[in-house]
């Protein structure tokens, strides 16, 4: 066994890890991994049923294909500037049109934050060109864009912006899709879609100021929540009523996650504005897209010059923007191989027949006296833990931590809601790679099962 006494040393005394709070003991050091399981320094193994902890390793690890296709980049030409173009970046934004014909011009950055950064940029630009004052962006409790100032200036996440204020002027939350905590204290479907009418009465308040909403398409990190199915067009419709652009955060559920490429397909809607990142080229390599629809790029050529008076310079009317990373080339040449091999695999079948099982597994707990809900699309599911079936009252944290590390103890790794909403971090989440078998997935829910006996 390779000794890491070393790399665990220089990894305590050097390294600040993320969202680690250094007042408790810290987690593993991950060294190997293939398929869906991962090796810890102390050589222990684990299931990983959270695609790489985030939500991202979702063709699996070890993939020789995608890193040999990184190295070729590499050797040919790994980088230059985003103001030229690559022969990679170019295949990339033609094969996910391929996918959604409807949204045509791929902007290259490097994570989830930054491609929202750029949708909201990409709004105001356009307000600023069109002299509107249509400066706002819509967002939504429990929905989460990302870590940046501005990004965290659009999340529903109370504990996750605790702190870190102030934030940027100009976003407007509406209400939370979520009917197993309906805000309006409703039961669907009897409920006349109360949480998409607050988004057009909100609309309506802002007299015509919002020029963007922003919205996950299912929910991922404020507790795995799934729409109904007629809240998406019932909302598409409102933004679009209101002249503000749509903008759908899929950078958890883009690229299969959910069974279908994206999940706004599921709804049969077309946003101007679509993010992407995560497993997008399943963490071999960073990349990240803000994806816009024909309309929404041709705004900044057909327009300049044609505002009136206070509207942004002709000069200026273009979209001045750059992240540095944006113009690696081995990043979507990782991405056009992810893309390859779920295609060739048809991976986005698997998803969703292992996603069902799982999802029907994970119901039968529905009978223990812990579990409120267990909810999910695909595979990514959830369940959220209470104290009193019949109040709701959520479970207290620590006790959901103590499931979470009962699996974890028993070699499956499990996700949950981190230091997210303040009285609501009581789900654990299941994301395992598109690769799951069987197998995979009834270990996941025997092992929950048991965790649940020994835990609470």
């Amino acid at each position: 066994m390779t000794d890491y006494s070393r790399p665990l040393e220089s990894d305590r005394d050097h390294v600040w890890r993320h969202l680690t709070d250094y007042r408790g003991p810290l987690g593993p050091m991950i060294v190997e991994a293939s398929g869906l399981r991962v090796r810890d320094a102390r050589g222990r193994e684990y299931l990983d049923a959270t695609s790489g902890g985030v939500w991202c390793v979702n063709v699996g690890y070890g993939r020789a294909e995608i890193a040999q296709a990184v190295y070729d980049q590499l050797v040919k030409m790994p980088y230059f500037s985003p103001t030229a173009g690559n022969v990679p970046a170019a295949l990339l934004a033609e094969k996910l049109s391929s996918h959604e014909p409807s949204l045509t011009r791929a902007y290259y950055s490097s994570s989830g934050s930054e491609a929202n950064e750029k949708a909201f940029k990409i709004a105001r630009l356009l307000s600023s060109a069109r002299g509107n004052g249509k400066e706002r962006v819509l967002y939504r409790d429990r929905d989460y864009h990302g870590t940046t100032i501005g990004a965290l200036s659009a999340a529903g996440q109370g504990e996750r912006r605790s702190g870190f204020g102030p934030f940027a002027p100009g976003f407007v939350e509406a209400p939370a899709v979520n009917c197993y905590r309906c805000p309006f204290g409703k039961r669907y479907p009897d409920c006349s879609l109360d949480c998409a009418r607050a988004v057009g009465a909100l609309l309506e308040r802002e007299e015509g100021k919002v020029g963007a909403a922003i919205f996950e398409t299912v929910v991922a990190g404020g507790g795995i929540i799934v729409p109904p199915p007629e809240y998406w067009p019932e909302v598409a419709g409102l933004v679009r009523a209101a002249d503000a652009l749509l903008i759908l955060d899929e950078v958890v559920t883009g690229v299969g996650r959910t069974g279908e490429m994206f999940a706004f397909q599921r709804y049969g809607i077309r946003p101007d504005i679509v993010t992407l990142a995560k497993g997008l080229a399943s963490a071999y390599m960073p990349i990240s897209v803000t994806w816009v629809a024909e309309r929404v790029f041709e705004a900044f050529r057909d327009e300049a010059g044609s505002e009136p008076d206070g509207a942004l310079e002709d000069k200026l009317h273009y979209f001045r923007d750059i992240s540095t990373f944006g113009g690696s080339a081995a990043a979507p040449a990782a991405a056009l191989a992810c893309l390859r091999i779920i295609e060739e695999e048809n991976l986005l079948s698997n998803v969703r027949k292992q996603g069902e099982l799982l999802l029907a597994g994970l119901k039968e707990t529905l009978s223990h006296p812990w579990v409120g809900d267990a909810r999910g699309v695909g595979l990514l599911c959830g369940v959220e833990f209470v104290a009193d079936k019949k109040t709701r009252a959520p479970l207290p944290e620590e006790r959901v931590v103590a499931v979470a590390a009962a699996m974890a103890s028993k070699g499956v790794l499990v996700g949950r809601t981190n230091r997210s909403m303040r009285g609501f971090n009581n789900i654990i989440n299941f994301a395992p790679a598109y690769i799951a078998t069987k197998e995979d997935v009834e270990t996941i829910v025997r092992v929950f099962n048991e965790a649940l006996r020994e835990a609470l």
